[in-house]
């Protein structure tokens, strides 16, 4: 590992058109999750793969739903219309009452229904993934919510500026906006910010960047350590000179574009899936939160500063076909022995994640923006992989 270097993260707002999507996506999970009890169905029974795309006032939304009868495309359309108004789009290009809503769902294949129904009540064979797959899970000591400071910082500056523009303080920013964060190491270790990037909509259309920088500057300062920002640092604020086109109307958003905003900044390995518009049978999901939570609660026992964890899956397969650990050299035991303590500690069975998690419930569009990891654990369920009540499991397995 390089003592002294420099590392980049982005982050996207909740307004930004690929972040839209990841939202409505993530409603419409939720939905089903949501209807589901009161229609009888049993929640493990719930099956929600959506696609979302954006574009000038319209939504098209594809995929493979199991659920009640009572969610019918009126139903989700009323549901997209609430996303993208409590968004704040309201604009001629992209307006919530006004946008084109294309509703293309269809029942799940039965071919991959076959091997993760398996378990379903007063069946006798093991629930199986709903995909095959790799996924990985980070932690380290640099922040104390254990993720890595350059994405948990450009996730921190747009959420402070995202509940000053929700609270009215900031009307003249609009809803679109990216951030970016270059930190200097020194040691191993986060010392000072080089580079901030913040590229932000703004709702008046001359509005000059030395404006924009007026608005968004404290928040930033607000969000970063205080003596991370000195005189040599570089600021970018709305580099182009103009940002008032923004959203699905300045550019088209798909969902599970952002996975590297939505994991670890590029700090860590990624499988290759998105999160978004899944529910908790496809493990692109829900073993990323399992892997998430193992490593964090790996660091938080301190059995290592750094912990990247591996699980990968085939479908209709129940047991995880491998599991790999790097302390990365900060290990106190080696991974050997932690691989085999995680297997003791968890159920890494589909079943079981979803079991241990609790993920069979409506939590999902909380996590569409700012990062599904580094979050705090909040009293519905949502970002239950953020907890560390495995630490003492851990460090007795050991």
């Amino acid at each position: 590992m390089r003592a002294s270097y420099l590392f980049t993260s982005e982050s996207v707002s909740e307004g930004h058109p690929d972040k839209v999507c990841d939202r409505i996506s993530d409603e419409i999970v939720d939905l089903f999750f949501r209807e589901g009890p009161k229609a009888g169905i049993d929640p493990w029974a719930i099956r929600a793969a959506c696609e979302t795309l954006a574009t000038t006032n319209k939504v098209v939304i594809a995929g493979e739903t199991r659920g009640p009868k009572s969610v019918t495309n009126d139903h989700i359309v009323s549901v997209v219309r609430g996303a993208i108004k409590d968004i704040g789009y309201e604009q001629d290009g992209f307006h919530w009452d006004k946008a084109d809503v294309e509703i293309l769902l269809h029942p799940q294949s039965a071919d991959i229904a076959q091997g993760v129904d398996a378990n379903q009540p007063g069946a006798a064979k093991e629930e199986g993934a709903g995909d095959q797959g790799i996924m990985f899970g980070y932690a380290c000591n640099e922040t104390p919510d254990l993720m890595p400071a350059p994405i948990f910082y450009a996730h921190k500056i747009l959420r402070l500026i995202s509940e000053a523009r929700h609270s009215g303080r900031e009307k003249v920013l609009g809803p679109d906006s990216k951030s970016q964060v270059t930190v200097q190491y020194e040691n191993g270790k986060p010392v000072r910010v080089r580079e901030i990037v913040v590229s932000h909509q703004h709702l008046v259309e001359d509005m000059t960047s030395e404006q924009v920088r007026e608005r968004v500057e404290p928040y930033v300062r607000e969000a970063l350590p205080k003596d991370w920002i000195d005189a040599k640092t570089v600021w970018h604020i709305n580099p182009t000179g103009k940002f008032y086109i923004g959203g699905p109307d300045g550019d088209s958003g798909l969902t599970g574009r952002k996975i590297i905003v939505d994991t670890y900044g590029g700090a860590a390995p990624h499988g290759g899936g998105a999160f978004s518009g899944k529910d908790p049978t496809k493990v692109d999901r829900s073993a990323a939160y399992a892997a998430r939570y193992l490593a964090k609660n790996i660091v938080s026992a301190g059995l290592a500063d750094r912990c990247t964890l591996q699980l990968a899956y085939a479908i209709g397969v129940a047991r995880p076909l491998s599991i790999y650990i790097d302390t990365h050299g900060t290990g106190n035991v080696s991974e050997d022995r932690l691989e085999k303590a995680v297997a003791e500690s968890m159920d890494l069975t589909p079943r079981g994640i979803r079991t241990h998690l609790d993920l069979n419930r409506p939590i999902y569009a909380r996590t569409s923006s700012y990062g599904h990891f580094g979050r705090t654990p909040d009293n519905e369920g949502g970002f239950s992989w953020e907890k560390t009540d495995l630490v003492e499991s851990l460090k007795r397995a050991v």
